[in-house]
């Protein structure tokens, strides 16, 4: 991948390896993931945890934010994590609620 291959859909490909330990689901999928901004090199990340109080937090930003700095192409990778809005349920892919039984 090139720096001009180098997108936000990617990005969300490599986050999608990213489960939280205590869900087993991916952040993407979870809705944990609030936005994705691609600027020439650097990726900047915008994201949230299941609660404030999330014991996996540190883990999952670490994981995060070692994953996408580690994409061809990618020159410094920042999480940032937001609590507005706040994570809800409804935030989950259909596909993560079918699996925890939501659905």
């Amino acid at each position: 991948m090139s720096d001009s291959g180098l997108n936000k859909v990617k990005v969300l490909e490599v986050l999608s390896d990213v489960y939280d330990p205590e869900i087993p689901i991916d952040i993407v999928n979870l809705g944990l993931v609030y936005d994705v901004e691609v600027v020439g090199t650097i990726v900047n990340l915008k994201m949230t945890m299941t609660s404030p109080g999330c014991p996996s937090a540190r883990e999952i930003v670490l994981e995060s934010q070692t994953l996408v700095s580690e994409m061809e192409g990618v020159s410094e990778a920042n999480v940032e994590i937001v609590w507005d809005p706040p994570w809800t349920p409804e935030k989950m892919s259909d596909e993560a609620r079918v699996s925890m039984g939501m659905d």
